[in-house]
């Protein structure tokens, strides 16, 4: 893995970072490599027990790096390239039995939503702009965002937003539910928030973003006999084990 990405583990919480700052942390694709293997590095390792995603710099993301595009010999195969290897990341970030934590602060654009919106809890610092951005340059979403914009914020909202071509701030994507909390310093706060997250019980917490998320694609039915399944299945682990004689022991 290269520094594209940067990754370390402290009290149970590994600290994902993007690190291309000065260009505003935009996904070519050596960076998209290196932030799928500081995920799966993240979700294989049991020492993990909650996540924590960063951008560094000014501004978390500005989704695909154009400069790259421009670059590409074959453009459209390059974009394809970089989408579907992205979208893949970003499913498994959104996929992994560990609670996730993003903090963003300056800009979020374009893919930099899916990002974010692949993340359960996010904190964005008071200032931040959100931008869908892609009929700027004359392109559509990628990485999931037509799919998770308008399970976050509702149809008509995603659509004034995407049409509609104006930033919205931070206290606005609080308002709408894009994001959880507003901070003075988004990554103070949501380094607290995944702190509390890594000393609970991180395992029945993974099991909790899996099937909320599951529920967008279960009818009703499927979705009972899911979290039957799971709530049977995890009575008798260590983990519950360990609480239940707790709550009964009081």
């Amino acid at each position: 893995m290269t520094d594209l990405v940067t990754y370390g583990v402290r009290d149970g919480v590994a600290h994902l970072e993007l690190n291309r700052p000065d260009a505003a942390n935009a996904f070519d694709l050596p960076t998209s490599h290196a932030f799928g293997e500081a995920v799966d590095r993240a979700a294989a390792d049991d020492a993990v027990r909650a996540v924590l995603l960063t951008g560094a710099g000014a501004r978390f993301c500005a989704g695909g790096d154009v400069a790259s595009f421009v670059a590409a010999d074959d453009q459209p195969a390059y974009l394809l390239e970089l989408a579907l290897h992205l979208d893949g990341v970003l499913r498994r970030l959104a996929g992994m039995p560990k609670p996730v934590v993003c903090a963003v602060q300056g800009a979020v654009a374009g893919a930099g939503l899916g990002v974010m919106l692949s993340c359960d809890l996010v904190v964005a610092a008071e200032g931040t702009k959100f931008v869908f951005a892609y009929p700027g340059i004359g392109l559509t979403p990628d990485c999931g965002v037509s799919y998770l914009l308008p399970r976050a914020i509702g149809s008509h909202r995603a659509l004034g937003f995407a049409l509609g071509g104006r930033p919205i701030s931070a206290q606005t994507a609080l308002e709408w539910g894009m994001v959880t909390e507003v901070a003075e310093d988004a990554t103070v706060r949501a380094r607290e928030l995944v702190t509390g997250l890594a000393g609970a019980a991180a395992g029945a917490l993974g099991d909790v973003r899996r099937l909320l998320r599951a529920g967008w694609e279960l009818d009703r039915e499927a979705t009972g006999a899911e979290e039957a399944r799971t709530i049977s299945s995890r009575v008798t682990g260590p983990e519950a084990q360990a609480l239940i004689e707790r709550f009964v022991s009081r």
